[in-house]
């Protein structure tokens, strides 16, 4: 390379280096922008409050009850040791 050369690239080098700094300051983000506002949300608390009375009751279905069907009340009907 001749000093020719390195001249003209770190010329190209230092004007294309301004003009994109111009332009991403001017164009992409202009200072109105670079304010960011975010919603406040209510603060946690490690308090519950009872729930409603119109589904918790004492005449809700429990899901948790024992469910018989038919008149064999035996939890383990297939260890019969007998019926082998």
């Amino acid at each position: 390379m001749k000093d020719k050369d390195i001249v003209v690239i770190i010329s190209i080098v230092i004007v294309s280096s301004i003009l994109s700094y111009v332009i991403a300051s001017k164009v992409i983000t202009t200072p109105a922008n670079r304010q960011q506002h975010v919603p406040m949300i209510a603060q946690i608390v490690d308090q519950i409050s009872q729930p409603s009375p119109t589904y918790f009751n004492a005449q809700s279905v429990d899901p948790t009850k024992l469910i018989y069907i038919g008149n064999n009340a035996n939890p383990a009907p297939f260890n019969n040791q007998a019926s082998q």
